[in-house]
């Protein structure tokens, strides 16, 4: 009996032994950021901006040029053109405007150092205006351990805030200008 036992404890301390490196040898995790910001327009008004999939690059200032296959349906495909260089290429994963939500999937990321990024924007009533809400998921670019600063965790989360950021800020004050 003891020698048993002696055994399972051995054979399961080999075992933790060769699958603790294997622990500590794990991937990027999933990067989550949030932006929200309140406009001083009705929901309407601001879905009407942003829930026409092509027209990001009326309000969004990186965004030089912007073309969408099939309008705001769901499976359209748009192309976005970077100013000073660089493209990326997103999905309409869902779009209900009666809730004023669009759920979007990047097919190619490359303007920012992010892989597997999907992202919602979501319009509410808020006061007598509007509040926006962009979420986004993602992981970084550098898939493997030991990323270059210029694609690891923070990187990506510091690229898809400032997308956000300036987006929703540049959003605003369009909106609210008189």
């Amino acid at each position: 009996m003891r020698l048993t036992q002696a055994i399972v404890g051995m054979t399961t301390l080999t075992l933790f032994s060769f699958l603790s490196p294997l622990a500590e040898a794990h991937g990027p995790t999933r990067q989550k950021v949030t932006e929200e910001i309140t406009i001083n327009a009705s929901p309407d008004a601001v879905w009407k901006v942003v829930g026409d999939f092509a027209g990001i690059a009326n309000w969004h200032p990186a965004v030089e040029k912007s073309e969408a296959t099939k309008g705001n349906e769901v499976g359209s495909v748009r192309t976005l053109a970077i100013k000073g260089g660089g493209k990326m290429v997103e999905e309409i994963e869902g779009y209900d405007a009666e809730n004023k939500v669009i759920k979007i999937r990047a097919l190619d990321g490359g303007a920012v150092p992010a892989t597997n990024f999907s992202m919602m924007m979501a319009v509410t009533a808020e006061g007598s205006g509007s509040k926006i809400t962009w979420r986004g998921a993602f992981y970084r670019a550098y898939t493997n351990n030991d990323p270059p600063p210029d694609q690891n965790d923070e990187a990506a989360v510091k690229a898809v805030t400032g997308v956000f950021k300036t987006g929703l800020e540049n959003l605003k004050a369009k909106l609210e200008k008189k």
